[in-house]
């Protein structure tokens, strides 16, 4: 009787070989690089990781557009830079360069594949202290043509390095997406609201993954040019959005470090908070209250995942005030995996096993942390509310931090266009005038220094005068039928802010401002 051999006795530890063949990769890998699920806000991040990996603490994100239309996207910095061979290495696909212990890149893709997901031409220019400005062009088109990357003509990269001279003095970067795919889709007239979106959408993006290195000082601006007029109509600075930044916690004791035990790591700290119920922070409203409970998972000070519990539990409105910050040590890929766009942290099941075992100092285990939190929502929930009225939103022309904050603090009505804020040209007898069709509060453009230190301002100038104007004509947009008694009410009210508004010129001259 014959048997057939068994699978043991042929193993081996290694499998042997016999040669070896290098296979480049295809054409075709172009499109699977274009293709890795980079949102256009994590592939910024991606970007401005690279500029903090350069030593860089001035950074811009910089839109470029024209009167209807977005035209590129520019993250310049005042980094190290590259001379030609660095920047032959940076633009190569599939090369993985050495990284520092404390970097924030981790394979070697992010340039590329965050660019190249988002725009079909990635043009980067750069300069040190020992190297003239010279610049590499990646195009979809050149990728498809054996990875050709086209050199940028030395004038041309000079010419860039000069435009930024008061950012790029002796050494940076620029990093710049023609043909964004997202720019594309915009339709005629709504260039300003799809930027005004996106410019919220990257300020909360990056104050909050990048919070820890903004609190240390690093400075970065999300700003607008019409390559048109020359101007800068728009610039926001990002500020820290800590999602532990509470002053008085929600529960007393907290935050308290628990430890966990984790097969093939050893003890990592689990820092526990308890938010205080609605909380007014700008770190707790920086998404859907639900989603943003849970871990919070930092790679060397960089967040990399905000919130959820991986498995451990499932969400719970109960635990809304529940936070745990845990910082990644090296050497623990095996347990936690970081994916390429740095958005979210797998877990092994030796972690979950860890935290459902954690104690603190007192020996209490984790289970007791859930509880508190619990506890803390149950008690702000028995409290009475207030409830507010419903509101049309601010629009262009609000500083991106009172549109948040408005955005927080009350719903929006739906159906309704938001509420803009413009400097136009008016009589001299009003301050201010209604354009209720555009939904436009139009401001007396003669009085703009006023309100701006003797300077013309940006488009987001007078935040306070805006925003109390704001509030004082809210009720008079969507509305049907126009009554006289309303009119009256805009007449005088102009009258009298008129008045504080020569007071104000008055006294501005007498202080010789």
């Amino acid at each position: 009787m014959s048997h057939s051999p068994s699978p043991a006795s042929n193993w081996s530890d290694e499998v042997p070989v016999d040669g070896s063949t290098h296979l480049p990769p295809d054409a075709g890998y172009g499109k699977a690089l274009a293709n890795q699920g980079y949102g256009f806000k994590n592939a910024v991040a991606d970007l401005v990781d690279n500029s903090i990996d350069a030593g860089a603490d001035k950074i811009v994100v910089h839109f470029l557009r024209t009167a209807d239309r977005i035209l590129s996207l520019l993250v310049v910095d005042n980094g190290q830079g590259m001379d030609g061979v660095g920047l032959d290495q940076a633009m190569t696909v599939g090369r993985r360069r050495d990284y520092g212990t404390s970097a924030l890149g981790m394979y070697g893709t992010g340039l590329k594949a965050a660019s190249l997901s988002n725009a079909s031409s990635l043009t980067v220019i750069s300069r040190t202290k020992k190297s003239q400005p010279a610049g590499r062009k990646l195009t979809a088109e050149g990728i498809e043509d054996a990875f050709r990357c086209d050199t940028v003509a030395p004038g041309f990269a000079q010419s860039q390095i000069d435009l930024y001279d008061g950012m790029i003095e002796w050494h940076g970067t620029i990093v710049r997406w023609d043909r964004v795919r997202e720019f594309e889709t915009v339709a005629l007239g709504q260039a300003d609201a799809h930027l005004s979106e996106a410019i919220a959408q990257l300020e909360v993006h990056l104050g909050l993954y990048l919070h820890r290195f903004l609190s240390r000082g690093i400075n970065l601006d999300i700003a607008v040019w019409d390559i048109e007029t020359g101007d800068e109509v728009d610039h926001t600075a990002v500020e820290p959005l800590d999602p532990f930044g509470y002053k008085v916690p929600g529960k007393p004791g907290y935050p308290r470090k628990f430890t966990a035990q984790i097969e093939g790591v050893g003890p990592v700290a689990l820092e526990a908070h308890v938010w205080p119920a609605k909380s007014k922070a700008p770190g707790f409203s920086t998404g859907p209250v639900n989603e943003r409970q849970g871990f919070y998972f930092y790679r060397h000070d960089r967040l990399v995942q905000a919130g959820g519990w991986n498995g451990v539990r499932t969400a719970d409105n109960k635990l809304s005030l529940a936070r745990v910050a845990i910082d990644l040590p090296d050497g623990s890929d095996q347990v936690f995996s970081l994916d390429v766009k740095k958005e979210g942290v797998q877990v092994a099941a030796a972690f979950t096993v860890g935290v459902t075992t954690a104690e603190d100092e007192a020996g209490n285990p984790f289970r007791s942390f859930l509880a508190d939190a619990e506890d803390a929502y149950r008690t702000a929930a028995s409290r009475s509310v207030v409830e507010r009225p419903k509101v049309i939103h601010p629009g262009r022309g609000f500083d991106p931090k009172v549109k948040r904050t408005v955005g927080q603090e009350l719903q929006a009505k739906g159906g309704e266009e938001p509420i803009r804020m413009e400097w136009a040209s008016l009589p001299g007898d009003k301050f201010f005038d209604l354009d209720r069709e555009d939904n436009t509060v139009l401001l007396n453009k003669e009085y703009r220094e006023d309100f701006n230190d003797g300077r013309r301002g940006g488009s987001n100038d007078a935040p306070v005068t805006k925003t109390l104007l704001y509030l004082l004509l809210q009720d008079c947009f969507g509305l049907g039928r126009w009554e006289r008694k309303r009119q009256d009410r805009i007449d005088y009210w102009n009258a009298i802010i008129l008045s504080s508004v020569h007071a104000q010129r008055d006294r501005r001259k007498r202080l010789g401002q």
